[in-house]
């Protein structure tokens, strides 16, 4: 019997499309990273994608977990919000947009002369979103979906086909239209993810898969080009609660400081995304218009470091092996103190040890990689400013057979959440995409104190006052540590959290770790606290909240 194709959208359908596209970005993800060369060379372009389109996915699960047959505005909306509060970096914060165009006409009607207008209205709301478009990127390939699936049948089988073949047309293009994708001989990596959730769409209303064109651009081996030193030296990224009025001054601010530049959302909640050299000044900025939370500060600048220091423990045998050699799976981790590379070696992990002031350099990597002894690898920089360092590694290795998966984790205690959640037994790309979720969901803060005056975003501090960094910027300047650690951490339990790390230095008060945990336990319920010893050279005090 030939199957009848749906003549309306439902809750259904998008429910499933969520699904299909979660699956497909989880497949497609480490090709995407690979051929992330634009804004930013920083490879995670695909792994932002999955985890935005994993939070709109959530977001849909729970509107059918209280209703059984939600109403389908009310589903649209929610995968809209969901993708919203989730976006991570450009990409994902201008698909956040797309799908909040989408479901604002989607809301009004089902069929396919309103998906055809959903998709316009997504392609117009993300391109006014982003302070100075550029062409060859995911905003070129949503205009020719949307351009594609304007025209002919307006079923809604056939405009999802028509925006996908539209997509896919222009996605083969976009080298051309941008320099740095032809010199790097790849496609965009935020078109090619556009690309993989509108066949998704494809799949979800049609129940058959687009067939995928093996000879389009795959972007394998790009010539990765390393970020300019003249280029922004951090990316900000923050959820605001502010009126229209507020954000319209925050844009011009923003654009002000820095570039790449994407403010998405509304009705009094907004994603904001951009590339500043003063990232303290990127929040204020956010603090005057209203109130940031969610702030995550990376930083894009590589530590370079020459030279180099012995690495500590670690899984596997000592030495180099052929990759003939080779069997299952490793993690790598770099560690700022001897406790935690005993603990993450006595997990499992090959452990490179960073002393204060003396990074790895990338050979060091090369080696643990290399002395590792398997066949695929999880790289934890755990630092943000080693990101690039252990993008070099990877690279350097992949030539020799081995898959390395690099997760930009920026902080041990983001090393730990991820290694917690690390299965050998599945398959490699999944173990990866949960090892980052479970790095990105935990937020990170450390005390340290200032060795000279400085400005910092939190204020002036003198020399030996106390530092509270929350997710790598200065939040709080205090005198006395245990009462600058209270502060941090009742700050970073704000915003909700289950599980509080603590990892102490050799050198940290005596009392600290109990005091902090008779605090959690005090004030905030059902929240558990675990306790471990950095060891010497540690920082002297780093908390992990999941």
């Amino acid at each position: 019997m030939p199957q009848t194709l749906p003549q309306a959208l439902d809750s259904a359908v998008v429910r499933s499309w969520c699904s299909l596209a979660l699956e497909a970005l989880g497949r497609e993800r480490e090709e995407i990273d690979s051929i992330n060369v634009y804004p930013v060379a920083d490879g995670d372009t695909g792994t932002n994608l999955y985890l935005t389109v994993e939070s709109a996915s959530q977001a849909v699960e729970a509107v059918f977990a209280a209703i059984t047959v939600p109403d389908f505005a009310d589903t649209v909306r929610a995968m809209a919000h969901g993708a919203l509060i989730g976006a991570r970096g450009n990409s994902g914060t201008i698909l956040s947009q797309l799908l909040r165009g989408m479901s604002e006409v989607l809301a009004e009607g089902r069929d396919g002369d309103h998906l055809a207008r959903a998709l316009g209205r997504a392609s117009v709301s993300a391109r006014e979103a982003v302070a100075h478009p550029v062409e060859g990127t995911i905003l070129t390939v949503a205009a020719a979906a949307a351009s594609a699936a304007a025209e002919g049948s307006r079923d809604v089988v056939a405009v999802a086909r028509a925006a996908y073949a539209g997509a896919r047309t222009a996605l083969e293009a976009t080298p051309a239209q941008l320099a740095v994708l032809e010199r790097a001989g790849v496609v965009d990596a935020g078109g090619r993810g556009l690309v993989a959730v509108l066949g998704a769409l494809v799949e979800a209303v049609s129940g058959q898969a687009p067939v995928r064109d093996r000879r389009a651009p795959r972007g394998a081996a790009p010539v990765m080009e390393p970020c300019s030193a003249a280029g922004p030296a951090y990316e900000v990224i923050y959820l605001l609660e502010a009126d229209r009025a507020a954000v319209t001054r925050l844009r011009e601010r923003l654009d002000a400081l820095g570039d790449s530049l994407v403010v998405v959302g509304g009705d009094g909640l907004w994603n904001v995304h951009v590339h500043v050299d003063d990232a303290g000044a990127a929040v204020e900025a956010g603090i005057e218009a209203g109130r940031p939370h969610r702030i995550r500060i990376t930083h894009f600048g590589t530590s370079g470091a020459a030279g180099g220091h012995g690495a500590a423990g670690g899984a596997g045998a000592s030495g180099t092996q052929a990759p003939g050699d080779r069997a299952g799976r490793a993690v790598v981790a770099v560690l700022p103190g001897e406790g935690l590379a005993r603990l993450c070696a006595e997990a499992g992990a090959t452990t490179v040890l960073a002393r204060p002031g003396e990074p790895p350099a990338s050979g060091e990597l090369v080696d643990a990689i290399r002395r590792a002894g398997a066949r695929e690898v999880v790289l934890l920089p755990n630092d943000a400013a080693l990101r690039h360092t252990a993008a070099a590694a990877a690279e350097q290795v992949r030539a020799e057979g081995i898959r390395v998966a690099l997760v930009p984790t920026r902080a041990a205690v983001q090393g730990i959440a991820a290694l917690a959640v690390h299965e050998p037994e599945r398959r490699f790309d999944e173990d990866v995409v949960a090892m980052t979720a479970a790095a990105g969901a935990t937020r990170y803060g450390e005390l340290a104190v200032a060795e000279r005056q400085s400005f910092t975003s939190a204020g002036v501090c003198q020399a030996g006052d106390v530092l509270g960094l929350i997710d790598g910027d200065v939040a709080v300047i205090g005198q006395d540590v245990r009462a600058t650690a209270v502060t941090v951490l009742d700050r970073m339990l704000s915003a909700g959290g289950e599980l509080v790390t603590l990892v102490l230095a050799e050198d940290a008060p005596e009392d600290l770790a109990a005091r902090l945990e008779a605090h959690v336990r005090g004030t905030h319920l059902a929240v558990d606290t675990v306790t471990y010893p950095g060891g010497p050279q540690a920082p002297l005090l780093l908390i992990g909240v999941e």
